[in-house]
């Protein structure tokens, strides 16, 4: 793995462990799509850091799980302006 991609992949998760970021955020924030921090993260990073892999996993893990719930309520909130 080249050494711009491995820090590049570093950079990434240490930014989602520290502000708790979806890969959306962390893909605006570094200027890379959706499936390159993905792939940065869950697949390529483990080679460099598994225990910064690992973390940034439990992070993107619990991101998922409420993924559900930050849609609807984002589409709430788009009817209610709507109603306005």
């Amino acid at each position: 793995m080249k050494d711009y991609i491995a820090e590049r992949a570093t950079s990434i998760a240490v930014y989602i462990i520290e502000n708790n970021a979806t890969v959306r955020q962390a893909a605006k924030v570094f200027g890379v799509s959706k499936s390159t921090v993905h792939q940065d993260v869950v697949h390529r990073l483990g080679a460099v850091n598994p225990g910064l892999a690992k973390d940034a996993r439990k992070v993107l893990d619990v991101n998922k799980s409420e993924r559900h719930i930050r849609g609807g309520l984002a589409t709430r909130e788009k009817y209610l302006r709507q109603k306005k």
